[in-house]
């Protein structure tokens, strides 16, 4: 599954770069709220608690092969706490360092206004590669999952070349959590065979800038 998101991601660039009009680099800063997750399988393993919002930073790449469309290669980066409930050899709690790195491909579609403001909306596809660190007892956990994301939001270009990026976006990393990614301090009896699915709102912007041909 892995390698098959990885080479869809490589030919969807390909292609985008091939049939682009214009290139567009984008930078992005963003701060990403709160998300509650939870899985019970049964009294002796389950675990609740939240994925703490902050900063989330990125960049992508954004083949333009029509003036209203646009194909982008992203990589996102997040590194959040993770204040968990959980069983292992009883009830325990404990915050987790958890870190998340997306690589998504999208569209998106723009909206002719015939001025500086450039609004729209697109989605994505892709993975993100998620690890939870434990420093406490000296291990970690790391797991790579499907994940997608919905966007809308506005270019205001100063320039022809710079613009002003605001945006909002719904990130999912579908069944992160659970069975082979878990949060506790050790071995499969910290895990359980349920998912749970993170879903993080995320607003905030950046810049763009048009690189041209």
């Amino acid at each position: 599954m892995k390698k098959i998101l990885l080479g869809i991601v490589f030919i969807a660039g390909i292609t985008g770069m091939a049939t682009a009009q214009d290139i567009r680099l984008n930078a992005y800063t963003a701060y990403v709220l709160d998300d509650n997750v939870d899985s019970y399988y049964d009294p002796s393993s389950y675990y609740d608690g939240q994925i703490d919002g902050g900063f989330q930073w990125g960049i992508g790449l954004e083949f333009m092969p029509a003036p209203t469309k646009g194909i982008e290669l992203k990589y996102l980066r997040r590194d959040a706490s993770a204040p968990m409930r959980y069983y292992y050899n009883g009830e325990k709690y404990k915050t987790f360092d958890l870190a998340m790195n997306y690589i998504l491909i999208g569209g998106s579609n723009y909206f002719q206004t015939g001025g500086k403001v450039e609004p729209y909306a697109g989605a994505s596809l892709g993975a993100v590669i998620i690890n939870i660190q434990n420093a406490e007892a000296g291990n970690d956990d790391s797991a790579t999952k499907f994940a997608w994301g919905l966007k809308v939001g506005t270019n205001i270009w100063a320039t022809e070349k710079v613009g002003l990026k605001l945006q909002i976006d719904l990130l999912s990393a579908v069944q992160s959590v659970g069975g082979g990614l878990y949060f506790g301090t050790g071995g499969a009896g910290a895990g359980v065979s349920t998912y749970s699915t993170m879903y993080q709102w995320v607003f905030g912007g950046g810049l763009t800038f048009n690189l041209g041909k």
